[in-house]
């Protein structure tokens, strides 16, 4: 055999024969059981050079083995199976010193390749001290491919300080994300500190950030530190950093070269250590090509992406979401609710431009304002009906990008009718929620240039020229960068 041994151990004769023939066709040499016993013993007598193990099986749980195989043979790749596809699952297979996690039902192919770069690089991965995190109240919810890539990115990330931007449209946890890399990390023990860039009017951003000394400005009446200085030790999460401004970037940059900053005013350097976790809405890559994001900085933002998936790309962790919201508002005082699995196919059907923070507040509104014990498709249904809000389109998305943001507006909207026929007039209404902000886009995206703009929109010139008369829309020529 040019590969080596694997030792497998599942419960399940069915998985236990694939991974028998996968392995073997790919020129290891395969040994599988059914319990930890089996495993144990085999890995004692120093058998095998990977193991892949489920986590449940019917004698020990591999969490509870895998510390024990560490010790005894630290360079021995343990592989780690679950159905149990939670963030937690992931985390805790890292923590345990675990090589890689694969979430069941798994590609064959991939465990293969894990296979190969275990055999290549054994023993890397060190086994360090758990968080002991909380099991009963998981950071994040969803068992659906997108999320479960998510988990396992996550899993390596909190081993290292390597800087991460996390990029998403609103409301799809991307602070959730960034809280749990400190939480479960090694700067766990130190503060966590965001700080929202739209938040802040621009010309305090480079203060609230870096600090700044008595006198440096007018109302600067004493010494305040920023807030590089209160995540010392920790993690500061920059929040829509798309919408920082240059200056102040310029001054990023300088930190993330050379580990220091100087306050507002202030000419001693100082000495900085903080993980950078940045976030972002926008398309930043765009930005940089208008100039209003620096190119230099996105590349030392951008050490590792993480897109979070909009919930349309993930309504199988539907259920699971509402649920969890409906045991919050419980524990809110709301009282308790069920809801019906025909409710939970009808919130489905709908598009979520808000994504996960929309659905939370939808649960939310439901458990205070309804008192029925159950939730239906028809409460649901009532809910959802002019839920849909307009699209909001700006200057920095791309034709395809417009196009792509109307076509969801308009599935979300006809979607929220179901099986029935939507009221008359639906042209109409739907026609005043696109058609103003679409216009107002196209002609952001072409910096004002009406011909471009007419263009892009596939209307004539005086079509176009009459619809900016007749609908108000202000028009700013800008020169190009």
């Amino acid at each position: 055999m040019v590969g080596g041994t694997i030792l497998i151990a599942d419960d399940d004769t069915a998985i236990r024969t694939v991974l028998n023939q996968a392995l073997a066709r790919a020129g290891y040499a395969p040994r599988a059981t059914g319990n930890a016993a089996t495993l144990w013993r085999w890995v004692s007598q120093g058998e095998g050079d990977v193991v892949i193990t489920d986590v449940v099986m019917p004698d020990e749980n591999a969490f509870d083995l895998i510390p024990r195989i560490k010790k005894l043979r630290p360079d021995l790749p343990v592989i780690v199976m679950s159905a149990q596809n939670t963030l937690m699952t992931a985390l805790s297979a890292a923590e345990k010193g675990a090589f890689e996690y694969l979430p069941k039902p798994f590609d064959l192919n991939e465990l293969v390749s894990i296979v190969g770069r275990a055999l290549s690089e054994p023993g890397r991965r060190k086994e360090r001290p758990s968080a002991e995190p909380d099991t009963e109240e998981l950071p994040l919810i969803g068992r659906s491919p997108p999320m479960q890539e998510i988990y396992r990115v996550l899993a390596r990330l909190t081993r290292t300080d390597l800087t991460v931007m996390i990029t998403g449209e609103s409301g799809t946890g991307k602070e959730l994300v960034a809280r749990v890399l400190h939480d479960y990390s090694k700067r766990r023990n130190g503060p966590f500190v965001a700080i929202n860039m739209a938040a802040i009017p621009r010309e305090l951003i480079e203060s609230e950030l870096f600090g700044h000394e008595k006198g440096a400005f007018t109302g600067a009446q004493s010494r305040t530190e920023g807030r590089f200085q209160q995540a010392e030790g920790g993690t500061l999460f920059l929040d829509e950093i798309g919408d920082m401004p240059m200056e102040a970037q310029t001054r990023l940059l300088r930190v993330l070269q050379e580990g220091e900053y100087t306050t507002i005013g202030g000419r001693t350097p100082i000495k900085t250590d903080v993980r950078i976790i940045a976030a972002t809405h926008r398309e930043l890559k765009t930005q940089i090509l208008q100039g209003l994001f620096r190119e230099d900085l996105f590349y030392r933002l951008n050490v590792v992406p993480l897109r979070i998936p909009p919930l349309r790309e993930r309504l199988e962790d539907v259920g699971d979401l509402v649920r969890h919201f409906l045991r919050q508002a419980a524990k809110a005082g709301l009282g308790q609710k069920a809801i019906e699995m025909a409710a939970i196919e009808r919130i489905k059907r709908y598009h979520w431009p808000g994504n996960v923070r929309e659905l939370e507040n939808l649960v939310r509104r439901l458990a205070a304002l309804h008192p029925e014990d159950t939730l239906t498709a028809g409460i649901i249904e009532a809910e959802l009906a002019e839920a849909q809000p307009p699209p909001v389109l700006d200057a920095g998305k791309t034709p395809r990008e417009l196009s792509e943001m109307v076509e969801r507006y308009l599935a979300g909207h006809f979607a929220s009718y179901g099986r029935e026929l939507p009221p008359p007039g639906l042209y109409d209404r739907v026609l005043q929620h696109v058609e103003r902000p679409l216009l107002m886009a196209a002609l952001a995206a072409t910096r004002g240039n009406q011909i471009r703009a007419a263009a892009l929109l596939g209307l004539n010139r005086n079509t176009l020229r009459k619809k900016i008369r007749d609908l108000d829309i202000q028009v700013f020529r800008t020169p190009a960068s």
